[in-house]
């Protein structure tokens, strides 16, 4: 890899790093996608696989795997080199205004970068108490893998965001009964999944915490999950056989700081072109935030182009910084 100097790395395989190495290769670069993971897709095709997603542009509907194959097709019709199994472990600048990136798998020199992690080294938040450790592999889980596990089962899903929603309306078409459990009355998804949620016969239980998981006395196949309402003294105990806990993940920020990227908490700050605090380092996707950021892989998918136009303006000043996307075939 010493031999080769690109235009652009983008550090990260999932949807925001895979469109903005397309779109990068589109616009005549050499590009270098790095991947820590031995498969390209990140959070949507690790753990959102079967999921439906509802926010990508001319798709009413795609789950993460979908999504992944569609621009894995993409990103095979131009000429991007795929490193896989990738880590990149330190990134410096050489006195030549060189990017220099050491890997597992060696030394990768660019002159510019793009940072497009997710929410980076990610693992999902898990419930706070003690529980038998064996539930979670029967009974418990924080993602789904095989959808067909929730099959004519009584299921709950916790949580409040658009994941937990839109699971219990796509899982309440194959369980057999459905509760979401959440601590607030007001859900933090998107108004249509809300929508959805409430024209379903998906039991909300909420304002509820989960306060205990154990075995059923009477049958080890299933759970009971202990409930305690808000503010109050109310308990109540549901007899389940599957529970999927969607309470987010968290992610580990100490490797952005050792490249002395500013943060704001977890995240990367950039400018309204992407730009982070390093010359010719760009963020882009999960890991960043600026005014007005959503957290949507629409967004993610707008950032990366941005990011790519403005790095072709600072390493090649000389060469037009636009062109529409018809015309770079002809």
């Amino acid at each position: 890899m010493t031999d080769t100097i690109y235009d652009i790395v983008i550090i990260g395989g999932g949807p925001a790093g895979m469109f903005a190495a397309y779109y990068a290769s589109l616009r005549k670069l050499k590009v270098a996608l790095v991947e820590s993971l031995p498969n390209l897709g990140g959070q949507p095709q690790t753990l959102y696989a079967q999921k439906e997603i509802f926010d990508v542009a001319a798709l009413p509907k795609v789950s993460g795997t979908e999504l992944t194959d569609q621009l894995i097709q993409q990103l095979n019709f131009l000429d991007v080199d795929q490193l896989l199994s990738t880590s990149v472990t330190d990134i410096k600048q050489t006195n030549d205004n060189i990017w220099s990136l050491t890997t597992n798998n060696g030394t990768i020199n660019t002159k510019s970068i793009i940072v497009a992690i997710g929410n980076g080294a990610f693992k999902p938040r898990k419930l706070t108490f003690d529980y038998d450790p064996s539930i979670e592999e029967n009974n418990l889980c924080y993602f789904v893998t095989d959808i067909d596990e929730f099959k004519d089962k009584n299921i709950a899903i916790a949580g409040g965001g658009d994941s937990a929603v839109d699971w219990a309306i796509h899982l309440n078409d194959i369980a057999n009964e459905t509760a979401l459990i959440h601590r607030r009355n007001k859900y933090r998804a998107m108004e249509s999944s809300v929508d959805s949620l409430n024209d379903s016969d998906v039991e909300q239980l909420n304002p509820y915490i989960i306060k205990d998981v154990k075995y059923n006395n009477d049958d080890n196949k299933k759970i009971d999950v202990t409930l305690k309402k808000i503010r109050a003294d109310e308990e109540k105990v549901i007899t389940i056989d599957k529970l999927l806990v969607n309470y987010g993940f968290v992610s580990d920020s100490k490797i952005l700081k050792d490249w002395n990227l500013e943060l704001e908490g977890p995240f990367i700050k950039v400018t309204q072109q992407m730009e982070t605090n390093l010359p010719n380092v760009f963020a882009i996707g999960d890991i960043v935030t600026y005014p007005g950021k959503l957290q949507l892989i629409a967004t993610a998918f707008a950032e990366g182009p941005m990011a790519v136009t403005k790095a072709i303006k600072n390493i090649y000043p000389n060469k037009d910084y636009f062109e529409h996307s018809t015309s770079l075939f002809s």
